[in-house]
C-alpha cells in the first residue's frame, strides 16, 4: 500500500494493473468502502478489515483514488495506525474482536446445531483462540487520541 503522494516509479514496487482487472479493484474497493462505512454505524459489520481491503484496493487500481482515500477521515480514524505502525487502539482491538467472537459464536452453535463434525468446530475454535492471540499480544496498542 502507498502513503505519501510519490509517483508509482519507486524500484521494487509493483505497477498499478491496467484493463478489466483495474476496474474490478476500483469496484472492489468501493464496494469494501462502503460496506467498512455502514460498519462505522452498524455494530455488527467489522470496519477495520473491509477498510483495510478497500486500501489494498485502491492501491493497486489508482494512484489518484488511493491518494483519495488515504487522505480521508475514514482512513485516517480507522486503518492509518494500523498501516504506519502495525498498531490499533484498546477500542478498535475490542470492536474487532467483539465482532469476530460474535460471528465466529454463531457460526459455532449453528454447527452444534446442525451436528457438524467435531473436528470443524475444533478448527474454528482454534482460528478464534489465533484471533485472539495475534491481536491482543502480536499488534501493538496505541494510545486513545
Amino acid at each position: 500500500m502507498k502513503l505519501n503522494n510519490t509517483p508509482n516509479k519507486k524500484k521494487g514496487r509493483k505497477k498499478n494493473v491496467t484493463g478489466p482487472a483495474k476496474y474490478a479493484y476500483i469496484v472492489a474497493g468501493l464496494l469494501f468502502l462502503g460496506i467498512g462505512a455502514a460498519g462505522a454505524v452498524l455494530p455488527f459489520i467489522p470496519t477495520t478489515p473491509l477498510a483495510l481491503l478497500a486500501a489494498m484496493c485502491f492501491g493497486k487500481s489508482s494512484d489518484k483514488l488511493n491518494n483519495w482515500f488515504i487522505s480521508t477521515r475514514f482512513y485516517k480514524n480507522n486503518i492509518e495506525g494500523f498501516v504506519k505502525e502495525k498498531a490499533m487502539t484498546i477500542k478498535t482491538k475490542m470492536t474487532l474482536l467483539a465482532t469476530i467472537t460474535v460471528f465466529m459464536g454463531f457460526s459455532f452453535f449453528a454447527m452444534r446445531i446442525a451436528s457438524a463434525p467435531i473436528v470443524s468446530q475444533v478448527i474454528l475454535a482454534i482460528i478464534w483462540a489465533l484471533h485472539v492471540l495475534y491481536f491482543g499480544f502480536k499488534v501493538k496498542t496505541l494510545k486513545s487520541q
